[in-house]
């Protein structure tokens, strides 16, 4: 099927607006590559260094000839999706030596959870969490002795940034491993539902507890389809991970099988080989587009709006927000995921998942087939899934069809024609809108606004009983600059209780929300910030707004607002306390969130 006319014109405008850019970066990264394995450049003395504690494998490491990995890994055993990484290192050893090659724990970056940190002051640092694991695994392969690199991480911010770092160091190949998400729980919508009934006062702390810990109950991944999964989605889509290892759970045989055979795959595409993929190469335009086309065909996280214009911007990429609305216009919503319906991604995966996916998409022509991937030329690679046999670990092609249609469907009955991301512009500044969970009635909300300059102020406001009318919750002074650009996730509850009892509510903001939020329309990575004066520092209570998600409009109705002076708040509050000091540097560095919000590029 020919690419789609539409889609190649995005992808031209694309390339055509990174033209610069991008060839000052293509530069950079063959320069870097043209010497070959850059141990065999170290003096003997940084050699000694660097493998003093490598026991049988110092001969081949001081030869120069085997290929040798650099491991850059985000273990730790507080959060469930990154506790399974406890074992690889070891396994990529094992695997690399067999095959002829070393491996070497490079480095670790953090990994924090905005399920720990949701509504708390830690989630401030959240955001900037992405740059400094970034900068954690530049100082990693610094080191530069590394022919490839392959990066162990899974959730929000930690998959970001270490594509930035991949990027960086695009003069290597790069393979990312996932660890898979746990095995399937309480129903996420199960779960919601008690979290409403807590917001409410209906219930109390210890029946909340019990939901919570059924729901999130073991190691990997949290099954519904948030950021962390719509992150292994994307590297699926972008070619840097192994066809279908996205959704295979933890501490499994297949599980195993996919980690070793992404060592071998990672030890084949070094420069000593015959089919040399650095991760430069593979993060081209192309390939940032078919994530963007993933993203909205899996009604995909928000937060993915942020990331994925910083990570390209590393490899001399420059996506804007127009790019995410005008593919939403063309791609199909092909599944239904919580929270954009009851399923989790053990199901979605059991019914076809992303290879299935993946196919329908390239024969529609909405996906470029023609990419270079770590698994090979093509992304029809990535229409088969992987089987562990007696003979060992293939791939075959997979079912062809959906499974369960109430979870996955195809391109022709698709859930609905678009991809249910909206970008909104009007004289309160621009922002963005999911509305894949959106009843369609809600699209369009015009209503007086509250202004609060805190979530915690709008709970207090629910708990007091202040909210008896239609209403625009306004929070702003949450943007990058302001605080860190914190998720408002915790306001999710609050709000769809409003809704339920029949009120017209919408939330605006120059922060984010959750990858799981969902029914509540939420104009969100509102530009310009507040504290940068936008036009949402100038909004009163009482002032008319309204949010079209139907025209992709976002607009003041009331007159005079903009001829106001901008709030100034006092915001020490939020700078000091939980580490939050010590991201002064990264908060006065910070972009544009339409740029990715980031501080290192």
């Amino acid at each position: 099927m020919a690419l789609n006319g539409r889609l190649a014109e995005i992808t031209g405008r694309i390339v055509e607006r990174s033209a610069p850019t991008r060839a000052q970066y293509l530069d950079r990264m063959r320069r870097a590559a043209e010497d070959g394995p850059r141990r065999g450049h170290l003096a003997c003395g940084n050699q000694a260094h660097a493998f003093a504690a490598m026991g049988d494998d110092k001969e081949a490491l001081v030869a120069g000839q085997a290929p040798n990995i650099g491991i850059i890994t985000a273990y730790n055993d507080m959060l469930s999706a990154h506790q399974p990484f406890q074992g690889f290192p070891d396994q990529i050893k094992a695997a690399a030596r067999a095959a002829g090659g070393t491996a070497q724990v490079a480095g670790g970056v953090p990994a924090m959870c905005d399920g720990v940190t949701q509504g708390q002051p830690g989630m401030e640092l959240s955001l900037f969490s992405r740059d400094v694991i970034a900068l954690a695994a530049g100082v990693a392969l610094s080191h530069n002795t590394f022919d490839a690199a392959i990066y162990l991480g899974v959730c929000d911010k930690i998959v970001p940034g270490l594509v930035i770092a991949a990027a960086t160091f695009g003069h290597i190949p790069a393979v990312f491993l996932p660890a898979g998400p746990m095995t399937s729980g309480l129903p996420n919508d199960a779960k919601a539902k008690v979290r409403q009934r807590f917001a409410a006062g209906e219930i109390g702390r210890e029946e909340l507890m019990k939901a919570e810990m059924a729901s999130y109950h073991g190691p990997g991944t949290c099954t519904f389809y948030g950021t962390a999964n719509s992150n292994q989605m994307l590297m699926e889509f972008m070619g840097l991970h192994l066809p279908g290892a996205s959704f295979v759970n933890p501490g499994t045989p297949l599980r195993d099988a996919l980690t070793a055979e992404g060592t071998r795959r990672a030890l084949a595409i070094t420069a000593l080989g015959n089919d040399f993929r650095p991760a430069g190469v593979v993060l081209d335009e192309k390939a940032f587009v078919n994530g963007m086309v993933g993203l909205m065909a899996t009604g995909g996280s928000t937060n993915l709006v942020l990331h994925l214009p910083a990570m390209a911007r590393a490899a001399g990429v420059i996506i804007e927000p127009q790019d995410f609305s005008d593919i939403s216009d063309i791609v199909p919503l092909m599944a239904k995921v919580y929270p954009n319906g009851l399923a989790d991604v053990n199901h979605f995966h059991a019914a076809g998942g992303l290879g299935f996916m993946i196919g329908e998409l390239l024969e529609a022509g909405l996906l470029h087939r023609n990419t270079k991937t770590v698994a090979g030329d093509g992304l029809a690679h990535y229409t088969s899934e992987p089987k562990l046999t007696d003979a060992g670990l293939i791939w075959q092609q997979g079912a062809g069809k959906t499974l369960n249609d109430k979870i996955l469907r195809p391109f022709a009955d698709a859930f609905q024609d678009h991809g249910g991301l909206k970008e909104l512009k009007g004289n309160l500044g621009s922002g963005v809108m999911k509305i894949s969970a959106v009843a369609p009635e809600r699209h369009v909300i015009e209503a007086p606004v509250r202004v609060f300059s805190d979530q915690e102020e709008v709970k207090t406001a629910f708990r007091n009983g202040e909210f008896t009318s239609d209403t625009i919750v306004v929070v702003r002074f949450q943007g990058p600059k302001a605080n860190g650009m914190p998720e408002l996730h915790s306001l999710t509850p609050t709000l769809a209780v409003l809704q339920d009892r029949g009120l017209k509510v919408a939330l605006v903001t120059d922060g984010r929300m959750s990858g799981a939020s969902g029914k509540v329309p939420s104009a969100i990575h509102v530009c310009p910030e507040a504290v940068d004066g936008g036009p949402i520092a100038r909004l009163r209570d009482g002032d008319l707004l309204r949010i079209d998600a139907v025209e992709g409009t976002l607009d003041i109705l009331t007159e005079g607002v903009l001829e106001r002076a901008p709030e100034t708040p006092d915001l020490s509050a939020s700078h000091h306390g939980i580490g939050r000091e010590m991201f002064d540097l990264f908060r006065r560095s910070a972009g544009a969130a339409t740029t990715g919000a980031c501080s290192i590029n």
